[in-house]
């Protein structure tokens, strides 16, 4: 391992990993017709029910554009239709078509297979200290993006 690589080996790793795993995420998601991310905005709508498309941003920590494009796809696909809000006309209410519903079974599907391919042969307590690990790693950077934000 190359020395710059060697002084930020917790970032290689993490890379390594994230890397990895978007692109299984991709291609077993690619057989139900989504992409990565939008199987996410799906599930928060089947498991929520119709949400503002800014409270989808929050609960998944998007950012507005992303979002946007997101559920343009979706809502071209058929899976998703969008309305206005009924008390805020600045805002848009993202709600899972009836199609939609056929999808959640072969999404929860996908999902449980990329689940078993990252926890095949860990036995339960190293599940729960990587676990543990990443939740203390995301927090972190949580707290890092926070104080890098650009003051508004």
């Amino acid at each position: 391992m190359p020395p710059s690589v060697r002084a930020g080996a917790m970032n290689h790793a993490i890379f390594r990993v994230a890397r990895l795993h978007r692109m299984l995420a991709g291609q077993l998601l690619r057989r139900v017709g989504l992409h990565p991310g939008q199987e996410l905005v799906m599930m928060q709508l089947w498991d929520r029910g119709p949400q503002r498309q800014t409270d989808l941003v929050r609960l998944l920590g998007s950012d507005a554009a992303t979002m946007t494009r997101t559920v343009k796809r979706l809502e071209n696909a058929g899976f998703v239709r969008r309305r206005p809000s009924e008390t805020d006309r600045r805002a848009s209410i993202i709600e899972p078509t009836t199609a939609s519903l056929a999808l959640r079974k072969e999404v929860e599907r996908v999902w449980a297979e990329l689940e078993d391919s990252v926890v095949a042969g860990l036995e339960a307590d190293e599940l729960d200290t990587v676990i543990r690990v990443l939740d203390r790693i995301e927090d972190r950077l949580g707290r890092a993006v926070e104080r890098h934000a650009p003051l508004s």
